[in-house]
């Protein structure tokens, strides 16, 4: 992983990108869509990215296409890549042409907005500011839909426990016994509903915060899902990209980089012609 991953001191735990060499069959990882379901076609904005570093495929997340040409994800995933590609299908299959290129995959490049810190300290304060990239596709992709940005600082007006859809293609069930505690699961997009949590929090500038426990038929992210959207329940407004998590279960809340800010939007409607 990225050195300044490697060196986190406290128990917050990026939801990031997966190694591929340990994929399909996530070893030591952790848990993705928690208490989820197959997605099918309710989002087919939403893909599979894998990025390379020096020209090898390194890194896996989720993405969500905005334009022809444009996809939205996390710049922890994008950040010192040098290539990108993608795949809309609600099943990847990982013996056809994964995690390289191939007939099924659309490749792109990656930019990471130039405001990101990918910070490996301790606290609240040191954790993936901005995190939000673009991969920017080769070929377009005409879809019916598309993922939306929202108005800007939306965010600061929704109610407590407003509820919003999450999707990603991390893995999908825990392993526990035999040894260390694994996980396992397919190229699958998946989704969970999940609520926005508001306090005085003082990452609630760059972060929205969600409930991650699978209780009261909601659930949460974790690796695989990273880049992926949190979008106003039965929309395709983006109101975050999911980020990050609290602990290495994915459980109680998890972080998802706000995409109304002046900031982000600014830069992400530079690279739309």
């Amino acid at each position: 992983m990225k050195n300044w991953y490697k060196r986190r001191l406290s128990i917050i735990l990026a939801i990031s990108i997966l190694l591929l060499t340990i994929m399909p069959n996530v070893y030591n990882s952790a848990q993705a869509i928690t208490n989820g379901e197959p997605d099918g076609d309710n989002h087919p904005y939403v893909c599979l990215v894998v990025v390379d570093i020096n020209g090898q495929p390194a890194y896996r997340g989720t993405g969500v296409l905005i334009s022809p040409n444009i996809v939205l994800t996390a710049g922890h995933l994008t950040y010192g890549a040098d290539g990108a590609r993608v795949w809309f299908e609600n099943y990847v299959d990982p013996e056809s042409h994964y995690p390289g290129p191939g007939d099924d995959a659309i490749e792109g490049t990656p930019y990471t907005h130039p405001n990101y810190i990918g910070s490996g300290g301790p606290g609240l304060n040191d954790y993936n500011w901005v995190d939000v990239g673009l991969v920017l596709l080769d070929e377009p992709v005409e879809m019916d839909e598309y993922g939306e940005l929202p108005d800007i600082g939306i965010v600061d007006t929704l109610r407590p426990m407003t509820m919003v859809d999450q999707i990603g293609y991390g893995v999908q069930e825990r392993v526990v016994g035999g040894g260390l505690v694994s996980w396992t699961g397919t190229l699958e997009r998946y989704y969970a509903p999940a609520a926005i949590i508001k306090n005085k929090d003082v990452l609630m500038d760059d972060f929205i915060k969600t409930t991650a426990n699978p209780g009261k038929g909601m659930g949460g992210t974790a690796f695989g899902d990273s880049g992926g959207p949190v979008l106003l329940e039965g929309t395709e407004i983006i109101v975050g990209l999911t980020s990050w998590g609290w602990n290495y279960n994915c459980a109680g809340i998890s972080y998802a980089a706000r995409v109304d800010t002046v900031l982000v939007q600014n830069w992400v409607n530079s690279y739309i012609s």
